[in-house]
């Protein structure tokens, strides 16, 4: 997956970057927390973000409350924050800022890919409920165009849509839903048609 890497430490950025390519997962880098800021804002942002805490110009936790505070409407980001500083207040500070995650530098590679394998399964995750979501919206919308007051003629059956064009009933419904009609006739209807068949009671 597409995962943005933002840390000022040059030995660190790299290694860490090593270590995400060599799992197959394509590297977004910024140096300080401004660039990954910037990326952050783009209607492309990678849907991870692994982040360090301390860095110049905007801190990781000033990176997260900007991010959250643009989610309105658009797919979360999932971060994990990477630092030296691991006392409880700390941890508490970062969940509380908005991250998903935390892992203690120097970072164990194995810790760390862990821990982005869970990131990718939430995202995956999300994903597949905003479609499932999305598919609800749909099915809702075309069952609140069959609701409501439906003018009928009395005579022919015919309906009139909200453009004031009258047309048959298995046009309307078909358009309006996904039922499919196929024709027949009724016992009362056969005499009227076919007078010569009788019909046993």
């Amino acid at each position: 997956m597409r995962i943005l890497i933002a840390e000022d430490e040059p030995v660190s950025r790299t290694a860490l970057a090593g270590v995400l390519r060599r799992k197959g997962h394509e590297v977004v880098v910024a140096v300080n927390g401004a660039e990954a800021w910037h990326e952050l804002q783009q209607a492309s942002a990678p849907a991870l973000a692994v982040l360090d805490w301390m860095m110049p110009e905007m801190d990781g936790l000033e990176v997260v409350r900007h991010v959250r505070a643009l989610e309105a409407g658009r797919p979360p980001c999932y971060f994990i924050m990477l630092t030296s500083l691991d006392g409880k207040a700390e941890v508490i500070a970062a969940l509380e800022a908005g991250a998903n995650d935390y892992v203690a530098k120097p970072f164990d590679p194995g810790e760390l890919c862990a821990r982005i394998e869970v990131g990718r399964r939430l995202i995956e995750m999300q994903n597949a409920l905003a479609d499932k979501i999305a598919e609800l919206r749909d099915a809702a919308d075309q069952i609140r165009t069959l609701r409501g007051i439906i003018p009928i003629c009395s005579g022919c059956k015919s309906i009139r849509d909200d453009r004031g064009y009258w047309s048959q009933v298995e046009a309307y419904v078909s358009k309006h839903s996904e039922a499919k009609f196929t024709h027949g006739l009724c016992p009362k209807c056969v005499p009227k048609y076919f007078p010569d068949i009788h019909l046993d009671p």
